[in-house]
């Protein structure tokens, strides 16, 4: 189970839920049982109405806040604009099973998954119920 707050969840949903034609994308920050915030990003990849690429530099940027003690990475987000908030293939193939959570959105849904070893979705996710908090 991971926690997330009720802000923050309605953000990603809203950011999924308006942009019908090219996949969104975003860090998601806090602990592995609790995300504290989300950061939405640039989608960089060739064709965003099928994929997403987080921008490279607000990664790097992430990255380096957290080693000075900014918030932690804990995973990402992303939709699926026309399709349902399940990993796809392409997504498993992206995924390093490391157990880093990964929110999936549409234009109706936001479901969190953690990627791992052997998971029973596309071999590599397991479903993580989301906890709305105040």
């Amino acid at each position: 189970m991971v926690e997330i707050s009720s802000d923050v969840l309605a953000r990603i949903a809203r950011e999924a839920a308006d942009s019908l034609h090219a996949e969104v994308c975003g860090l998601l920050f806090g602990t592995p049982g609790r995300i504290a915030d989300a950061q939405a990003c640039r989608n960089v990849a060739a064709d965003p109405s099928r994929w997403f690429e987080i921008d490279p530099a607000a990664l790097i940027a992430a990255h380096r806040l957290a080693r000075n003690g900014g918030p932690q990475i804990v995973g990402h987000y992303h939709s699926h604009p026309s399709g349902r908030a399940l990993p796809s293939p392409r997504d498993a193939i992206a995924a390093t099973p490391d157990g880093g959570l990964w929110l999936i959105a549409t234009h109706d849904e936001v479901r969190a998954w953690r990627a791992v070893i052997d998971g029973p979705v596309e071999d590599r996710f397991a479903h993580e119920p989301l906890t709305l908090i105040a």
